[in-house]
């Protein structure tokens, strides 16, 4: 804050109260600038690996119903494959019509993620919105692995 001292005709002194903004115009720039200089570096573009996971498994049903899809695209239900025409049939007949039933779906690390969400759509069309996806299991530090539901996906 800056004053100015006036001398006037008879010696008193007057103080002039006015604001120096020049230091605050100064700070408002150079965090503007950082500002401009950091938002490119806040966009991060990583390759991610999804098909692991190190959550705690959720608990298992005591006869979960596994759909798969392989590499190759073509889709099972438990062991037994299924053509695409017959999915909704053959997977209302798995489940007795039951809609509520949860459905683990585990695919091939190969398989492209427009593939998975073309199967997801399958299932949404035969009325199946339960739907859980299936990774790897991989805890930190430890050699085992196994395939547990890590977690649910909504439609």
């Amino acid at each position: 804050m800056g004053s100015r001292i006036r001398r006037t005709m008879d010696d008193d002194l007057e103080e002039s109260h006015e604001i120096n903004v020049t230091p605050f115009i100064d700070v408002i720039l150079v965090l503007l600038i950082i500002f401009m200089v950091a938002a490119p570096l806040a966009t991060v573009d990583v390759n991610v690996d999804l098909p692991g996971s190190t959550a705690r498994p959720a608990p298992r049903t005591e006869t979960p119903l596994f759909l798969t899809l392989k590499e190759d695209l073509t889709l099972a239900i438990g062991n037994d494959s299924v053509p695409r025409q017959d999915f909704a049939a053959f997977l209302d007949g798995r489940t007795k019509g039951d809609k509520q039933t949860r459905i683990f779906l585990r695919a091939d690390k190969a398989v492209g993620y427009g593939d998975l969400m073309e199967v997801m759509n399958l299932l949404r069309g035969a009325g199946y919105l339960k739907i859980a996806l299936v990774g790897l299991e991989t805890a930190p530090g430890a050699d085992a692995q196994a395939y547990a539901p890590s977690g649910t996906a909504a439609p």
